[in-house]
This record gives C-alpha cells, sequence and structure tokens, in this order.
C-alpha cells in the first residue's frame, strides 16, 4: 500500500497526522500538488509537483495509484476514480468512500454545482473540528492496521 495525498486542498493539520503515521508504520507517503508543499525530510515522505490546471494533481495520482492504495481527499469525482481503479479514499474528516456511498456523493455534489451556478449560496463545509481531526487519524489507523496485518 501507497498513500497519495491531494495536497493542494488537505490541511495543514491532516498533513501533520499522516507525516507521523507513514514514519511511524514506514508506508510510503507521496503528497501531490500544482504549488510546493513543505514536507519532512524522510525516507517514506515525497512530494510530487504538478504543472498547474484543472485536474492534473487528481489525474497524476490516479494515474500512478495501484488497486489497494490509499488516496487522502475531499474531491469526490477524484474519490471515485480512485475506487473505480480499486483504491480507497479517505477524505479529511474520516470518511471512507466506499462503492456503495460514492454515488450519492456524486450526486449530492452536482447538485450543490447545479445551485451554486443559479447563484444560490449555500455555503461552504464547515472548519475541520478537533473531532473531524479525530476521526480521521482513527480511521488512518485502522486502514494501516489491517494493511500491516496482512
Amino acid at each position: 500500500m501507497k498513500i497519495w495525498v491531494d495536497a493542494d486542498a488537505c490541511p495543514g493539520v491532516i498533513k501533520d497526522i499522516l507525516f507521523r503515521a507513514a514514519e511511524r508504520t514506514g508506508v510510503p507517503l507521496t503528497l501531490v500538488a500544482n504549488h510546493t508543499v513543505h514536507v519532512p525530510p524522510s525516507l517514506h515522505i515525497n512530494f510530487l509537483q504538478v504543472t498547474g490546471g484543472f485536474d492534473v494533481a487528481d489525474n497524476e495520482i490516479v494515474k500512478r495509484l495501484s488497486a489497494g492504495d490509499l488516496v487522502i481527499t475531499s474531491d469526490i469525482p477524484l474519490a471515485a476514480e480512485v475506487i473505480e481503479k480499486g483504491g480507497q479514499a479517505l477524505n479529511p474528516r474520516g470518511e471512507l468512500y466506499s462503492a456503495d456511498t460514492i454515488r450519492a456523493r456524486l450526486n449530492m455534489r452536482d447538485f450543490m454545482d447545479t445551485l451554486r451556478g443559479s447563484g444560490i449560496h449555500a455555503g461552504g463545509p464547515p472548519t475541520l473540528s478537533q473531532g473531524d481531526r479525530q476521526a480521521f487519524a482513527n480511521h488512518l489507523d485502522r486502514l494501516l492496521t489491517k494493511e500491516r496485518s496482512k
């Protein structure tokens, strides 16, 4: 298993949790972004900078992804592609997307895009809470423990 991070929008506190997990477990972690992202020096942590543009980082993650890899993203279309390719997708709030739930999430995303396009502002997601951080860390830990027991 490798961990790929859609780093353009990943909160810093989530990156810190991922850095500690990569060091603790030795699981390779790669952050992909179209701007420079600081990563600590480590044999297990890498940074891949891609050119700017719509979905360039997402497309690079999908291209490099292998079945069983984990992708950290809040991007629903990217999560759908990851699942389709046999990977796992976990959002920064600790929700693991699945084949059973991704279609409904895509539909809701499209509906919200339609509302925004018509001028209705429904607001953005709430700020990342301590509970969200804990849920993410717990779910990540369960996934890494499951991987180590294989």
